[in-house]
């Protein structure tokens, strides 16, 4: 009976076996990092960046899919033209900012 509890009970090394278990559950919180929680805050720090760059003039397009022209830019809201029709859209529901500087070629001739 004493051998089979002697046995059973390593002598030494309980604290590798512990940080052995633990290994697994440390490489899957960094995978989880770099695979989700990184790519998500870059990209919540590009959509801050390009909210915080929108002036008048920039063709917008809301979280509906409404697409607009900016008429004017307060602090939290911005009045956009929807084909004729003036409306207040809150900042935070922009999904794109499209500036157009140069006409796109549409007629397929090359230079």
């Amino acid at each position: 009976m004493l051998s089979l509890i002697m046995q059973a009970a390593p002598a030494n090394g309980g604290m590798a076996q512990a940080m052995g278990s633990f290994l697994p559950i440390l490489l899957i919180g960094v995978i989880f990092y770099f695979l989700l929680i990184r790519p998500q805050n870059q990209r919540m720090k590009a959509h801050r960046q390009m909210l915080s760059e929108v002036t008048r003039g920039d063709t917008i397009v809301t979280n509906g899919g409404l697409v607009g022209k900016v008429k004017k830019v307060t602090d939290d809201e911005l009045t956009v033209d929807f084909n004729g029709n003036d409306m207040k859209v809150v900042r935070t529901m922009l999904a794109d900012v499209r500036n157009k500087t140069a006409p796109a070629n549409d007629t397929g001739k090359k230079k």
